[in-house]
């Protein structure tokens, strides 16, 4: 099996739907998740994991960025609120072949405040909007801001429509809104996911106050019956950690959601596509365990779920391990 990685290559404006998004999840969505998605759907729009602007340019750049051509549409999201460092950054990420570049404006941990990025930047619109204002200026391809509903005691609904109207003045056009406040003092990031509550119709609110923007909803989204509810009012939605935990929920995606025709895969030809992915892989050095953590969930709910799932816990770290313990565990779900 051949694996196109992307690497400096010209690309023309991406047309592509958010619809249906895989939101960026650090440690989780990497380059190895994201081709195990890509085998379950066509259609959704998967994002990287958080990179900042300094991993970019100073750092690691091949393996911050590589990808396979099969992952598209693709979005890189970045953290960083230097304009001209961003810029930079985007115009990298735009030459590797990336579909869109995607701004974070919602992480609240500790580590993000403190480099002036993620949640803290809804304080600062105007920042955001001359971050924004320096990429799109230097790429061709979309450039999105993924953010909160609030944050701390900025928590309105003036405050959040101020803050998007700031950078819809800047011609930003695409708007994905997590459904939560964030704390920045007292709760942890999974805290953030978790304790502050939904406020769905607070993001109904701002796509009736701006229809001609592109507003994507993200947080608690845990079927697609959710999904088709709310995208009969909003553009897209963005699930997250159900995706990883529940995989198979992908395989209805397009179907559902984008009125694909094609059959859905079934569980055991997704395993085996992955298998090919994996040989390649353990072939260039990588090892088994970090491409077999992210299947885990596959089986999710299916009898023998849980064996497989041990069985691959167990054996998937060990040096002699290659892609037939694959083949043991659908053995002991048979």
């Amino acid at each position: 099996m051949r694996i196109d990685y992307s690497l400096h290559h010209d690309r023309l404006m991406p047309a592509f739907d958010h619809r249906f998004c895989i939101a960026p999840m650090i440690d989780w969505s990497d380059r190895h998740c994201r081709y195990f998605w890509r085998l379950l759907t066509k259609h959704a729009v998967v994002y990287t994991e958080m990179i900042t602007t300094g991993a970019i340019l100073h750092g690691d750049r091949d393996r911050h960025l590589r990808f396979s051509h099969q992952e598209h549409p693709i979005a890189i999201q970045l953290g960083g609120s230097d304009p001209a460092q961003l810029a930079e950054c985007a115009k990298i990420a735009e030459d590797w072949g990336y579909d869109e570049i995607n701004l974070n404006c919602g992480c609240p941990s500790d580590r993000v405040q403190s480099g002036k990025f993620g949640a803290c930047l809804m304080f600062e619109p105007e920042l955001v909007a001359e971050c924004f204002q320096a990429m799109n200026n230097v790429v061709n391809i979309p450039v999105t801001i993924k953010h909160r509903i609030g944050v701390d005691e900025q928590d309105e609904y003036e405050d959040l429509e101020h803050f998007v109207r700031t950078l819809a003045s800047a011609e930003c056009n695409t708007f994905i809104v997590h459904a939560r406040k964030a704390w920045l003092q007292g709760l942890s990031p999974k805290q953030n996911r978790e304790v502050p509550p939904l406020n769905y119709e607070r993001v109904y609110q701002l796509k009736r106050d701006y229809p001609s923007l592109e507003i994507i909803l993200n947080g608690g989204i845990t079927t697609l019956e959710q999904s088709q509810t709310h995208l009969r009012a909003l553009d897209g939605v963005m699930v997250g950690r159900e995706a990883y935990h529940n995989p198979f929920m992908l395989a209805d995606v397009d179907a559902l959601l984008f009125d694909e025709n094609s059959p859905q895969p079934s569980r055991e030809s997704v395993l085996r596509g992955f298998m090919e992915y994996c040989r390649d892989e353990l072939a260039h050095g990588t090892r088994l365990n970090h491409l077999s953590r992210h299947i885990l969930g596959l089986f999710h709910g299916q009898p023998g779920g849980k064996k497989f799932r041990r069985h691959i816990s167990e054996h998937a770290h060990l040096a002699t391990s290659d892609e037939k313990i694959f083949e043991e565990a659908i053995a002991l779900i048979r």
